[in-house]
C-alpha cells in the first residue's frame, strides 16, 4: 500500500476516531484515512449488549494492558481493557450513556478553554443522537449515535431506586437531564443500543462513512509515530503486514488513539519531557513536558450483598433459564442480554466539603465471584459499583522503550490524594445505608462484600486497595489548557506544533464526573467543527 496520501490521516477508530472519520468524509472534496491497530468489528459478543463481559480481557479485542504495580492497589497489577478493534473501548464497553454533570465542563471552561462550558458542549449531545423516544430538549433524534432507555426493569433494580428515595435522593426519569444544582439522584441508565444490538462509534458513525469513495480505512496497522518536517506534522509511519509504511496529511495528523495511545505515540515521536525521551532513547523533536502526565482514571470499588425472595441475574444466567433469556433475545430483542453493565445509577455527595454530588454508584441486580473477571455468583446477590466522581490523584503514561509494541507504563496513582480516600470510604458507607434501607432491606441476607467485619476508615481503605480496579475511564492524558503542563489549545492542536492535533478523551481537563464515553463522541463532534473551520480558514487565506 505505497504512497498513501489524504487530506486528513486520523489515528485510532475507537470513539472518537469514527466520529472524526464520518464528519470530516461528509465533505466529498475531504480525502481521509483512518488507521486501526484492530481489525474488523466481526466477533459476535461485540454486538450482543451482555457479551461485554467476555471482552474486557479478551487477547485479541483488547490490547492487553495491565495498570503498574506502582498504582496504589497494594503492588497489583489489574488488568486495564481498552479495544483494539473498530470502535476501539466502545466495541468492548458496558454501554453505559451519561453525559455527565453540567458543571465538569464549566469547570473545563474555568480552566481557560474557551467554547468548553455546559452551554457550548450540550449541542454536540444533541448532535449525535438518535434518540429512540420522542426529540425533545434534551435529546434529538436525527444524529448517529443509537441511545436507548433501559428495556426492562428487574424488580430488585426498582427495589433499589425506592430504597435511594427512601434516603432522601431525588429520583429523575432522565439523568441525562441534569439541571445546575442537583443534590443526591437516582435513576435509570440510558444505554448506546440501537434495538438488540450494542451501538458501538464503528457501526453507528463509521459504518456509513465506510461507503464514501473519500474515506480509506487501514486495519491491523500499528502506528510508529508521527512524521515531522520541522515544527509541521506531514503524516505517519506505521507497521503492517510486515513492512513499515507511511501516510502523508496534506492537512493534518489527528492522534485519537485514546489516553493511552495518544500520548505514547506522541512521545515515540519525539514530543514529551526531554528527561523521559532521554531516558527511553527517543531524540527530542518538541518538548512538551505534559504529554503523558495528568493522567485520570475512575477508581471502582464494590459493595455487595446476597439476597433472598426476589429474582436476580445469578439465577438467570444458568441452565434452562439462560437457556429462555437466549430465547427470549432472539426472538424479542428484550431480557437480560440486552443489559448494559449497570441498569440504575446514584449520583450523591458524601464529603461536607462537596458543593455536588461527588460520589457515582452503579446498582446490578447480580453479585460476581471474587476475582477481576466479571463472573456472576452461585447465589442471589446485588451489587454497587461505586468510585469518586472528580478524583484530585494524578497518574502518568509514559512509554518505558522506544519500541512500539512495548506497552507503555500505565499509572493512575489510585487513592493518592486525602480526599480521594476519604470519598471512596464515605461512600462505601453511604452505599451500606442503602442497602439497609427499607425498601431493599427485605431482600437483604447478609453483605458479603467487604463484609460486616469492615468497620474503620482503616479498615475500609484497606479493602479497597486490595479488591478496587479500574473503571475503564481513562482520560487527561493530553490535557487541554494553556499553562506548560497542557498539550493542546482549547482548539485541540498541539502547543507548538502544526497540522497536529489530539481528539480524544485524553484532551480532558478533568475526568467527567461519570462515564466517559458519551463525552468522547462529544469531544469528536466538536473537534470535526474545530478542524473543518480550520479549513475554511486555510482555504479562504
Amino acid at each position: 500500500m505505497p504512497g498513501l496520501r489524504a487530506d486528513y490521516v486520523i489515528v485510532g477508530a475507537g470513539s472518537a476516531g469514527c466520529v472524526l472519520a464520518n464528519r470530516l468524509t461528509e465533505d466529498p472534496g475531504t480525502q481521509v484515512i483512518l488507521i486501526e491497530a484492530g481489525g474488523r468489528d466481526w466477533h459476535p459478543y461485540i454486538h450482543v449488549p451482555a457479551g461485554y463481559m467476555k471482552l474486557l480481557q479478551h487477547p485479541t479485542l483488547t490490547w492487553g494492558f495491565k495498570a503498574d504495580k506502582a498504582s496504589g492497589l497494594d503492588g497489583r497489577e489489574i488488568p486495564y481493557p481498552r479495544g483494539k478493534v473498530l470502535g476501539g473501548s466502545s466495541s468492548i464497553n458496558g454501554m453505559i450513556y451519561i453525559r455527565s454533570q453540567p458543571e465538569d465542563y464549566d469547570h473545563w471552561s474555568q480552566l481557560g478553554n474557551r467554547g468548553w462550558s455546559s452551554e457550548e458542549v450540550f449541542p454536540f449531545f444533541r448532535k449525535s443522537e438518535r434518540w429512540e423516544g420522542p426529540a425533545d430538549a434534551v435529546h434529538a433524534q436525527d444524529g448517529p449515535q443509537f441511545t436507548s432507555r433501559t428495556r426492562d426493569q428487574p424488580a430488585l433494580c426498582e427495589a433499589a431506586i425506592r430504597a435511594g428515595t427512601e434516603l432522601g435522593w431525588e429520583y429523575r426519569e432522565d439523568l441525562n437531564d441534569l439541571p445546575h444544582g442537583l443534590g443526591d439522584h437516582v435513576g435509570w441508565v440510558q444505554q448506546t443500543r440501537g434495538g438488540r444490538l450494542r451501538a458501538s462509534t464503528a457501526r453507528t458513525y463509521l459504518r456509513p462513512a465506510m461507503a464514501r469513495p473519500n474515506l480509506q480505512v487501514v486495519t491491523g496497522a500499528l502506528v510508529h509515530r508521527v512524521v515531522l518536517d520541522g515544527t509541521r506534522a506531514v503524516g505517519v509511519e506505521f507497521a503492517r503486514g510486515g513492512t513499515v509504511q507511511r501516510a502523508d496529511a496534506a492537512a493534518e495528523v489527528i492522534l485519537s488513539a485514546g489516553a493511552i495511545g495518544s500520548p505514547h505515540i506522541l512521545q515515540l515521536s519525539g514530543v514529551g519531557d526531554p528527561d523521559h525521551l532521554a531516558r527511553i532513547g527517543v531524540p527530542v523533536r518538541h518538548a512538551l513536558r505534559g504529554v503523558g502526565r495528568n493522567f485520570q482514571d475512575h477508581f471502582l470499588v464494590r459493595v455487595q450483598a446476597e439476597v433472598k425472595d426476589i429474582a436476580t441475574l445469578n439465577e438467570r444466567s444458568r441452565g434452562l433459564r439462560f437457556a429462555g433469556e437466549v430465547f427470549k433475545y432472539v426472538a424479542t430483542g428484550r431480557g437480560m442480554l440486552t443489559y448494559a453493565a449497570s441498569l440504575i445509577a446514584a449520583s450523591v455527595k458524601v464529603l461536607e466539603e462537596s458543593a455536588t454530588p461527588d460520589v457515582q454508584a452503579l446498582f446490578a441486580s447480580a453479585s460476581y465471584a471474587p476475582g477481576t473477571q466479571r463472573v456472576l455468583d452461585s447465589k442471589p446477590g446485588m451489587t454497587s459499583g461505586l468510585w469518586q466522581m472528580r478524583p484530585e490523584s494524578r497518574g502518568s503514561v509514559l512509554a518505558r522503550t522506544a519500541d512500539p509494541q512495548d506497552q507503555p507504563a500505565i499509572n493512575p496513582n489510585y487513592l493518592a490524594e486525602d480526599r480521594d480516600r476519604r470519598s471512596i470510604v464515605a461512600g462505601m458507607r453511604k452505599v451500606r445505608d442503602w442497602f439497609r434501607a427499607p425498601a431493599l432491606q427485605r431482600y437483604l441476607v447478609a453483605e458479603t462484600l467487604p463484609g460486616p467485619e469492615v468497620q474503620t476508615d482503616d479498615e475500609f481503605l484497606a479493602y479497597a486497595r486490595q479488591t478496587g480496579t479500574t473503571v475503564f475511564h481513562a482520560s487527561c492524558s493530553c490535557r487541554m489548557g494553556q499553562d506548560p503542563m497542557a498539550v493542546v489549545d482549547d482548539q485541540l492542536r498541539v502547543h507548538g506544533l502544526q497540522g497536529l492535533r489530539v481528539i480524544d478523551a485524553s484532551v480532558m481537563p478533568a475526568v467527567t464526573s461519570t462515564n466517559t464515553n458519551a463525552p468522547t463522541i462529544m469531544i469528536a463532534e466538536k473537534g470535526a467543527v474545530l478542524v473543518r473551520a480550520a479549513a475554511r480558514l486555510a482555504r479562504a487565506a
